[in-house]
This record gives C-alpha cells, structure tokens and sequence, in this order.
C-alpha cells in the first residue's frame, strides 16, 4: 500500500473546547481512535541529512537517457536487486541494496533551503511566528533519555534553527557532538574544568539549587527548570563512564575507521553507531549546512568527494549495523532537503528542485531491495506513487512507537499533528 489513499475524515476540533488547552500542551487521538500506534521496531533513528540538495539524477534515479545537456555523465550500474541499478559512482552501496529500500518519488512544494529544511526534519513548513520541533526533538520528549546518554544527539552539531525543539522546551534541542573526524576529537565539557574537583562541584550544585529555590517563584516561563534540566544533562554525562565511552571513537579499530571514510561524514556515521549502541535515541549527521548546494562544478564536485564519502560512510554503517545485531533495531534514513533540477546550468550546476527527489530507508523491519516509485525520463516529476514528507514523518514516529496522530497545541493555541492531516506512514508491502 502507497501513501496518498487515505480514508476517513476525523474533526477533532470538535472535541476541543476554547480555553481549554494551554499551550505547549499535547493532546493524544489514542483513546479516540480505534487504529493504535504499530509496536515499535526501532530503538533509535540515525538520520544521514544530505542538507544542500542530493542530485537524484546522479545517484538512486539515474537518467541515463534524458536529454543529452543535462543526463547524468555517470554511468549506472547494477545492485545486488535484479533490475535496480543507480549511479557508479557508489558502488558499495549497489552490492548492499537488498538490505535497504529506495524511494524515488519524494515531493514537496518548496524550493528553498531553510523553510525545506524545516518540513523535512519536522514535516511542518516553518511560519514566520512558529518553528515546529523536528523529529530528534519529538523523539526526545516523548521517549526521554536512556542509559545516561542524551535522547537526541547531533554531529558535529546542529544546522540550523529547524533542527531543534522549536516552541517545545529548550531542554528537547539535540546535543551537539563536535566533528569527531577533528585531530585528538573530544566532546568539550565531559571533564571537570582543572582544579575543580567533585567535592567542589557538589557544594557549587547546592548552591545553585538553593538559588533556583529562591527565584523559581518568579519565574514564569519555566526558564530554570529548563536550565536545570541542561546542567542534569552535563553533570550525567561528566558522571557517566558508559556516556564516555560512548563519544570515544579512538577505540574504534583504525581498519574500521578506513571502511567509513576518514572524513567528518564517515566518522560522523561511525559515531552516530557508537551512540545508538549505547542508548541514544536519535541522531542526526550531517556534512554542514547547505554542502551539498551544488550550483557550480557538480560532476568534480560529485565524484571526487561527495559520493565516495556517501557510499562509504552508509555502506559501512548499514554492514556495521548489521554485523552487530543492531540494524532491526535502527532506522536509517539518508536524505536531503529536497533533489536538484534536471537541468544543468551555465555553471556546470544543478539547482533546487523540490517536485522530485530520492531517500534511502533501512533496518527497523523495513524490508530490503525494495523501490517505492518512478520519475520521469529526465529525473524532475513523479509519475508513480507519490511520497509526501508527512508520509516519512509518520513512518518514523510509527517505527519508534511515538503516536504520529497525536497532537500538540502550538503557541498560536492550534492543535497540530506530528505528521499533518491526511497523512499516515509508508507501507512497503
């Protein structure tokens, strides 16, 4: 079953009662409707964000025979699912493609970095007076923290605003890692600060509680037991041996370290892993904001470093995940903000395109070697089975067993879906 067939109309608006619901609030449909949230089959979500704009064309969808100015100038050759081929240019990630599902028919309306960001972290177009919380967030104070660690995690660090709580509480913003691809990489603040020692800093957390005691009653939006929540966060970690050993990679073996890539995206993926495995719940990792806005130079661009680092960083996670047990527990999910135009321009580029775009799936029982629709000839419009981004918002909320029907009330006093009306997860069956 596709998504974009969706039955049975539901005003919950007529439950709602004005006044009734203070902001920030949630609201569940779990009791209201008959359909319950599927059993989880992911412990934890690793999201590669391709942010910039992956060119589908040049990588999971190529047109090998689109109009001669624009067709990809690299060859397509076939993965270990018969008829299935995508760009040679990542050949590691063709041998492994019975282990992940590829979805070539993503579409959206928007064209532009930031607002596309937005939607596809948290499937809502930011508003001018509203940022919606992404997904990491969502997870994060649904699900809480696990195993010492942070639920929501970020490497080497957010890009931007729309990957964060948003008008959720600050305490819900991801933790960010640093680049563990840097020389001596270490997560700051996991040490106390020279000279100080646990019994000085214990008599500094009484003090500091005695304080908030003293201000909470003048504090009405809840900014101390937001800071609060920051410094439990702190002194766990700094407390915690498994949190330590989680963020250091040195540990990993060097010939592991090379199967990834010794670039920030191969050793963020490689710490993304280590991070799953000891209890976070979400991670996203990311090259930077924006790098993969190829407007210029694409093909050297794409072919040196671009798709090499791709095809080895999420090969390796995929057969890492594996290997250990842990991909039926982990989704994997590598997409940008939306794909890049058929056409190549005076520059040797390609541009924002949003109507089309490819994404990979794995692990979480999706099942592999699967293709979730078509395009066109020359990579720009879905001519099959359409995939809205609410659609593979609701799928991870499903695989992680938060309720995607649920409802927040944003600060504008409107309930609002995790994933929007009409929208439900992708079924790959």
């Amino acid at each position: 079953m596709i998504p974009g067939i969706h039955g049975g109309a539901f005003d919950r608006r007529a439950f709602l009662k004005a006044g009734s619901i203070a902001a920030f609030r949630w609201i569940t449909l779990g009791g209201t409707l008959a359909a319950q949230t599927a059993e989880p089959k992911a412990k934890s979500v690793i999201h590669l964000f391709l942010t910039g704009g992956l060119s589908q064309m040049d990588s999971f969808d190529p047109k090998l025979n689109a109009q001669p100015g624009n067709r990809t100038r690299f060859g397509a050759i076939p993965t270990s699912v018969p008829g299935f081929h995508i760009s040679d240019r990542l050949p590691r990630l063709a041998k492994l493609a019975h282990k992940y599902t590829t979805i070539r028919s993503m579409r959206h309306n928007t064209p532009v970095h930031v607002p596309a960001c937005g939607l596809i972290l948290s499937g809502h177009l930011p508003l001018s007076s509203i940022t919606h919380p992404c997904a990491g967030s969502v997870v994060s104070r649904e699900l809480g923290p696990r195993n010492e660690m942070p639920a929501f995690c970020s490497v080497p660090g957010s890009t931007g605003y729309w990957e964060g709580a948003g008008y959720l509480e600050p305490r819900y913003n991801p933790f960010d890692t640093g680049n563990p691809n840097a020389e001596k990489f270490q997560v700051r603040d996991l040490e106390l600060p020279l000279g100080v020692d646990w019994a000085r800093m214990d008599r500094r957390r009484s003090l500091l509680h005695l304080a908030d005691e003293k201000f909470r009653r003048y504090d009405s939006t809840g900014i101390i037991d937001n800071m609060n929540a920051y410094y439990q966060t702190a002194f766990g970690l700094m407390q915690s041996p498994r949190a330590k050993k989680a963020f250091d990679i040195a540990q990993e073996p060097e010939k592991l370290r090379q199967s990834y890539g010794r670039n920030s995206t191969g050793q963020g993926l490689l710490l993304a892993r280590r991070l799953v495995e000891a209890g976070v719940r979400y991670v996203t990792v990311s090259r930077g904001f924006n790098t993969w806005d190829h407007h210029a130079n694409i093909y050297p661009l794409l072919n040196d470093t671009f798709l090499p680092e791709l095809d080895d960083g999420l090969a390796a996670l995929i057969e890492d995940l594996d290997a250990r047990g842990l991909l039926d527990e982990t989704l994997v999910i590598a997409t940008g903000e939306f794909g890049r135009t058929p056409e190549v321009n005076a520059n040797g580029g390609r541009d924002h395109w949003a109507n089309a775009f490819s994404l990979v799936l794995a692990g979480a029982g999706i099942p592999g070697g699967a293709v979730i629709g078509e395009t066109d000839s020359e990579g720009g419009f879905v001519t099959k089975d359409p995939v809205d981004v609410p659609d593979l918002l609701a799928t991870i909320y499903e695989k992680v067993g938060v309720d995607y029907r649920k409802e927040y009330v944003n600060p504008l006093g409107r309930p609002t879906r995790l994933a929007a009306d009409g929208h439900r997860p992708i079924r790959f069956s």
